[in-house]
């Protein structure tokens, strides 16, 4: 039955991890994600797992290290933030070329510069081609979720590819929350035994593998890699139905609220979508016909599903926790527009850059975007389709 427990985002996360007991966690903790690792290693020397925990000298050397405890046939986890992760950058790559089931809890922090340790979705945005599969948890409850079913997404053996589970830096990684936290026993029951597929350590015939790829494979090696997109992605759809069988809680891609005769809807990822709810349901009482469409994965990206979610209203508003600079919009404005006009939804739709470092977003905000929507509704696409919330004038 588990229990219901007050934790933190990063608490419940390292309290998944013990369930889970992987065979390796190399890390170098960075903020906010530090509490993570920090609480993990105290469970590996209290000798509540059997993980083999290697403090390395930097986040390149973490990811490093997971990938050669992954390669040689090892369940392996690993915590990041911001500059962190983009220390990782060269071997996040390799780590989903060589299709190996990493995990990779990413407390998301603003990038440098200037130095910031609060949330915004840069460094998730900035790695979202580097081949892994990307989820994003709203509060502490599904932080929690999300890497328990990170494992069997990423292991399974139609996908073999890492997976980030994403949470909101601070605002959940440091931020108490009541959440059920299942028993031991099942959990490990449902998460189940590592699986091996062609581990390269063989001690009793050692090999050596060369890594080059030129052009003459290069790109049918990418091709193949493409392939694995598509099983993740039902992958993320069957685990989330499993999971809400084994404990009650099921999940999607994607998450709809008050969303299917919604004239205005807003799109959002992470703890934002907690805030929408409630404006969403003020709004309705109210009289207006407001909607929340929240995306839960972003890697394999589900043009489809929240296109069709999306299709009915009058007008749309995405909001990006990031920048993409250089180019027009935000960065998850970019794909659900494509999105929509991939499957022939045209729909006037705003898009709103937020929270840049941790700039906190107010109810009466959110609430101007739906004010918003009216308006482009009536009026049709905006010319300036880039709005900044709560930016200073």
């Amino acid at each position: 039955m588990g229990n219901k427990v007050a934790l933190e985002g990063n608490e419940a996360v390292a309290e998944a991890m013990r369930q889970i007991n992987p065979d390796v966690v190399a890390a170098y903790p960075i903020t906010p994600s530090t509490e993570v690792v920090q609480n993990f290693a105290q469970f590996v020397s209290d000798g509540e797992v059997d993980t083999n925990f290697v403090a390395v000298e930097s986040e390149h050397s973490a990811m490093s290290a997971c990938l050669a405890a992954a390669v040689a046939g090892g369940r392996v986890m690993n915590a990041t933030s911001a500059n962190g992760l983009a220390l990782m950058w060269e071997i996040l790559y390799i780590v989903s070329s060589l299709r190996q089931p990493v995990i990779l809890t990413l407390v998301n922090r603003a990038l440098s510069g200037n130095i910031n340790i609060h949330c915004d979705h840069s460094d998730g945005m900035g790695a979202r081609d580097t081949g892994w599969v990307q989820l994003y948890a709203e509060d502490v409850q599904e932080s929690y979720d999300n890497l328990l079913q990170a494992v069997r997404i990423g292991e399974n053996l139609d996908v073999r590819l890492p997976v980030m589970s994403c949470l909101d830096g601070f605002l959940l990684s440091h931020s108490y929350e009541l959440l059920q936290v299942e028993d031991d026993a099942a959990v490990r029951e449902w998460v189940g035994p590592y699986v091996q597929d062609n581990p390269m350590l063989d001690i009793s015939d050692p090999k050596t593998f060369g890594p080059l790829d030129l052009y003459d494979y290069y790109f049918e090696h990418k091709r193949s890699q493409m392939d694995a997109y598509g099983p993740a992605k039902q992958a993320i759809i069957d685990e989330g139905k499993s999971f809400g069988e084994a404990f009650g809680r099921e999940y999607g891609l994607i998450e709809g609220y008050m969303l299917d005769d919604a004239d205005f809807a807003v799109v959002a990822l992470g703890s934002t979508c907690g805030t929408l709810r409630d404006i969403v349901e003020g709004l309705r009482a109210d009289g207006v016909k407001a909607g929340m469409l929240k995306i839960r994965a972003y890697r394999p990206f589900p043009a489809e599903e929240i296109a069709e979610a999306l299709g009915g209203a009058k007008a749309v508003a995405v909001l990006d926790r990031a920048a993409s600079f250089g180019a027009s919009t935000g960065p998850l404005y970019h794909e659900v527009t494509s999105a929509m006009y991939a499957h022939g939804k045209q729909v006037p739709m705003n898009n709103y850059i937020y929270g840049l470092g941790g700039r906190m977003i107010l109810p009466e905000e959110l609430q101007s975007v739906y004010a918003d929507l009216e308006k482009v509704a009536v009026d049709g696409q905006p010319a300036e389709p880039v709005s900044f919330l709560g930016l200073r004038e």
